[in-house]
């Protein structure tokens, strides 16, 4: 990837890996528009960030991603990257039915739809635009699911496969298309559930992680994964079944 003169609107941008990333582009020499649902955060972001551009937007929302693609479409002719970042995660007990499944934000709406539909919408524009790349970020627990977060894991492990199927149809016509894989970083993901474990620290930041990203895509990498999440990129069907039932040895 070309890493500075580019345009780049990354969703969830606000916090966590996503202002990570805009920190580091801007570094970078890069233009960089941030959307989210939270104003508040958004403005934080910006008053500590200058020369971030904000946009408020929900994802999931139909008139959102619509405001959200005629804004952009209208006011940075010289878009070329779009980073699909924005999602959550919930702890859910599938032994209680739909109770704790319906009960909170749709992770499959926020986390594989929008960046489905951005991505499809998006699409036609990058195809004419100079040095264009789609970077989906979606999860080392998309290569190993934790049976805490069932459809959080899920979604990821679509979102891999969307991603390596969105590569292929678009290696002739000059779209570049990275996936992000991140360990556990340190963010506001699932804080609900991070507390019910005293889980106080994944051990790696969100700046640490946008770095081995920056040095990811000047390789042209096409999976970037940290730390642990770099071996899941090329293990065994038997390596990675090892270690899900290290990883969830506890779960009852």
């Amino acid at each position: 990837m070309i890493m500075s003169g580019n345009t780049i609107l990354i969703t969830g941008g606000a916090t966590g890996i996503g202002y990570a990333l805009a920190v580091s582009f801007i570094a970078a020499g890069n233009e960089v528009i941030i959307c989210g649902r939270r104003k508040e955060k958004l403005e934080e972001a910006q008053k500590n960030l200058p020369g971030l551009k904000v946009i408020r937007a929900d994802v999931t929302d139909d008139k959102d991603r619509k405001s959200l693609f005629d804004h952009v479409f209208s006011n940075f002719k010289n878009f070329n990257v779009l980073v699909n970042n924005a999602g959550i995660q919930r702890d859910i007990d599938l032994k209680k039915g739909t109770e704790e499944l319906l009960s909170g934000p749709d992770e499959i709406k926020i986390n594989l739809e929008s960046p489905i539909i951005l991505t499809a919408m998006f699409t036609p524009v990058l195809l004419k635009a100079r040095d264009p790349v789609i970077i989906n970020v979606s999860s080392g627990l998309g290569f190993v699911p934790a049976v805490r977060m069932p459809v959080y894991c899920a979604t990821k492990a679509a979102l891999h496969s969307y991603t390596m199927s969105l590569r292929y149809q678009l290696k002739d016509n000059g779209v570049k298309v990275y996936e992000l894989i991140p360990p556990g970083v340190d963010t506001e993901l699932n804080p609900e559930g991070r507390a019910k474990r005293n889980y106080a620290s994944a051990g790696v930041t969100s700046s640490e992680f946008a770095a081995a990203v920056m040095k990811g895509l000047l390789s042209d990498e096409q999976e970037i994964g940290y730390s642990f999440t770099e071996n899941f990129k090329k293990a065994s069907r038997q390596e990675l079944d090892e270690r899900f039932l290290a990883m969830n040895s506890r779960w009852k």
